[in-house]
């Protein structure tokens, strides 16, 4: 499968590389979706299906249960839906099965990159070579499969003012997947969906469809839940307004969750608009959530895992008459001339705490390998417990306070990445270790709470060579990125230590923990909640 987002007046292709059998592979072209054999304008008619209920193992996935899957599909068909989203699987099973099920009946996948544990915190963000290894080991699992649609990045991750820095990693995450598909010869587009949030969602829309084409999400999600009841309409609901912020987009927009619950049962009348003049030449349809009845009631149907009993609510009737009534006009792709206008990225203010023009750096775990084989000071294991993940966590906010820790952590409103801000959280928290022992003249390596070792001959003794290691894209060079808006490159590079000048000359001459480059407090969080997360399990 391949797809190719080339100028506006290119397409880009999904190549089927399965079977003769294989769904019509899907083109993007300017802000829409096509039938690459038809021509036709393919609008998603989708649903949400990640079914909970019942389930006891360690990783839900609805795509390697096979009984499920023969269950839902038939309904799927009743339905009249022509694709689903799913936001968790374990990649190391088989998926065959469903996913010929899902082919066979016309049915594209829109699959999420992230899982609940490795996905990138809104409020403790990173990207580390450990987190993108996971997701790269998930496009290999399931870049086989035709009817593969596309992938999202991230599941409104910035939600409100405070946690916008995140999205800084999420874009830089876009870039380096688009990247690693690339290089295996694909390009199924990587999105992005936001959660609506009338503050920041303008910015939003704006930086990812802005600066360097390959950083840039290849379509846009909105998560909308305005339009509750018929007593609400196209303008009162607020779909008008989002309809609006999208027009002159270059990229695709689709709804990537739609359905309040507050009336119900649910008719669906936002189903009119969406198919039709008022949001059809915006919008290439949605996907409703969701399928299952759960506790957060969403669902149509009641289903549960080991059975093969389905019982459909108010809401199922509401949804299959409403899909059967939607008929949205459709153009050819010949016919159509993309238009709109790139975005532009937003500055820095009091609702956007992002330098739009920098990225965090791409993950290498060549680099962060040859700066742990720098360290005099550094853990006896290579994992570590959760109590100890506390304990360390706690120690690098001490250490941070009483020195610089630029080369690990980041501000967003500058720009400034650490050249090892992509290593992994027990990485970073033991470079911060060896930072102490270092100042301390070499003369106590210790954690209370964790088991610390010294290195009398350590296997790199400059810090500087490590920054010529590739990333794990195979690229050389700074880890440093831009967005292409223009040159800036992060302030961290050079030198052995790295340490920038600002940073260093304060901390030399007072000590103070006000003077490092990013507060302490969000750094030992991160650390500590990141490092205990990953070795709970």
């Amino acid at each position: 499968m391949k797809i190719s987002l080339l100028s506006a007046a290119s397409v880009g292709v999904l190549c089927a590389t399965m079977s003769a059998a294989a769904l019509d592979a899907i083109t993007i072209k300017g802000s829409k979706f096509f039938n690459q054999k038809t021509g036709e304008q393919f609008f998603f008619k989708g649903i949400a299906y990640q079914p909970r209920t019942g389930f006891t193992g360690e990783t839900m996935d609805p795509l390697a249960d096979t009984l499920g899957c023969k269950r839902d599909i038939e309904v799927f068909k009743d339905l009249g839906i022509n694709s689903i989203r799913v936001y968790e699987v374990d990649y190391t099973k088989n998926h065959d099965t469903c996913m010929k099920l899902l082919e066979d009946a016309g049915i594209y996948l829109v699959l999420d990159m992230p899982s609940p544990k490795y996905s990138i915190n809104r409020k403790q963000p990173y990207w580390d070579h450990d987190m993108m290894s996971h997701w790269t080991a998930k496009v290999d699992a399931f870049s086989k499969y035709s009817n593969l649609l596309a992938w999202i990045a991230g599941n409104e991750v910035a939600n409100d003012i405070e946690t916008t820095p995140s999205a800084a990693f999420v874009k830089a995450a876009i870039r380096d997947m688009k990247a690693y598909l690339k290089k295996k010869g694909l390009s199924t587009p990587v999105g992005y969906a936001d959660n609506d949030d009338m503050n920041i969602r303008m910015n939003l829309i704006n930086y990812f469809n802005c600066g360097d084409k390959d950083s840039r999400a290849d379509f846009y999600g909105v998560n909308i839940y305005r339009w509750c009841g018929d007593q609400t309409d196209f303008k009162t609901s607020g779909y008008e307004d989002v309809t609006k912020n999208m027009t002159d987009y270059t990229i695709p927009s689709v709804l990537t969750e739609f359905g309040c619950n507050l009336v119900r049962p649910r008719t669906f009348p936002e189903l009119k608009s969406l198919y039709g003049s008022d949001m059809g030449n915006t919008f290439s349809g949605g996907i409703m959530y969701e399928y299952s009845e759960e506790t957060n009631e969403y669902g149509v149907v009641k289903v549960t895992y080991g059975s093969t009993k389905v019982e459909k609510n108010g809401d199922y009737a509401g949804l299959k008459k409403a899909l059967s009534e939607a008929k949205p006009k459709l153009i050819k792709s010949a016919d159509y001339k993309p238009a709109g206008k790139d975005s532009v990225c937003p500055k820095v203010s009091n609702t956007w705490h992002v330098k739009s023009e920098v990225l965090p750096p791409t993950p290498s775990s060549a680099r962060c390998k040859c700066m742990m084989d720098s360290l005099g000071c550094t853990f006896k294991n290579d994992k570590l417990s959760a109590d100890e993940g506390k304990a360390v966590g706690e120690a690098v906010g001490h250490i941070c306070g009483q020195t610089s820790c630029s080369e690990i952590s980041y501000d967003t409103t500058k720009g400034n990445y650490g050249n090892f801000v992509a290593c992994d959280p027990t990485q970073r928290s033991a470079w911060a270790v060896n930072k102490s022992y270092l100042n301390q003249n070499k003369a106590k390596c210790e954690v209370k709470g964790a088991d610390v070792k010294t290195v009398s001959s350590p296997k790199q003794s400059d810090q500087s060579v490590c920054l010529k290691e590739k990333d794990d894209i195979g690229n050389t060079g700074s880890p440093s990125s831009s967005t292409g808006d223009n040159n800036s490159s992060n302030s961290s590079n050079g030198g052995s230590s790295n340490i920038d000048e600002e940073s260093e000359s304060k901390s030399d001459t007072s000590k103070d923990s006000s003077v490092t480059m990013v507060s302490v407090q969000p750094l030992a969080a991160v650390l500590a909640s990141a490092v205990a997360l990953f070795y709970l399990f």
